[in-house]
């Protein structure tokens, strides 16, 4: 498993909340579960305490993505390093059941946690895959999706650092719009236009 993976434990707890709807998934140990996805060893250490747990640390997360929205990098990168200094892991070279095409085991980095409870566990995994993809790629490549309300977090993995979406579905939306909104605008020119070049009728006096 590539370090960059952990990266999307970051961008799925940030975006169990849609703060600007005023919706939040985040409200039961069921919910929290499904946040570790195929690690379900990890997700079974799941308690009731841990749905607030979750809810700080996806702020703290959702915090990293603003500042970096905000062209912050220096705030950006000292909110995930308090995040790494309080939830660490142990690097480790793991080739688990995997097999390249030799039948060798395939090696890779593999980040081994030693959590007090699913929260740490989680966070620690979420605070580091976003790290190296910062580091790899650039405090820009984390973005907030400018599909209003939306706000979703997400990656920027383009070749031309161009997305400003989370997904196609808002990047459609978004463009809807723009073109409505210059649709109304060329309308209301034309009709301006017209109302200026109606002549003005004079009243005489007799």
């Amino acid at each position: 498993m590539e370090l960059a993976y952990y990266s999307d434990y970051a961008v799925r707890l940030v975006n169990t909340e849609e703060p600007a709807r005023n919706k939040d998934a985040l409200t039961s140990v069921e919910a929290v579960r499904e946040l570790f996805g195929a690690n379900q060893q990890a997700a079974r250490r799941t308690t009731d305490a841990d749905v607030t747990r979750f809810r700080s640390v996806r702020a703290r997360l959702r915090a990293v993505f603003d500042a970096a929205d905000g062209d912050d990098e220096t705030l950006a990168v000292d909110l995930l390093n308090s995040l790494l200094l309080e939830f660490p892991v142990s690097p480790q070279i793991s080739g688990h059941d995997l097999r390249d095409q030799d039948g060798r085991p395939d090696w890779h980095m593999h980040l081994a946690d030693h959590p007090s409870n699913a929260t740490a566990g989680y966070a620690a995994i979420a605070a580091m895959g976003l790290a190296f993809h910062l580091t790899e790629h650039g405090v820009d490549r984390l973005g907030l999706c400018e599909a209003a309300p939306c706000r979703n977090a997400y990656l920027d993995t383009s070749t031309n650092r161009s997305r400003r979406y989370c997904s196609d579905r808002c990047a459609t939306r978004a463009n809807v719009a723009a073109y409505r909104a210059r649709k109304r605008e060329e309308a209301e020119r034309t009709g301006r236009s017209a109302e200026t070049a109606q002549p003005s009728t004079a009243v005489t006096d007799r």
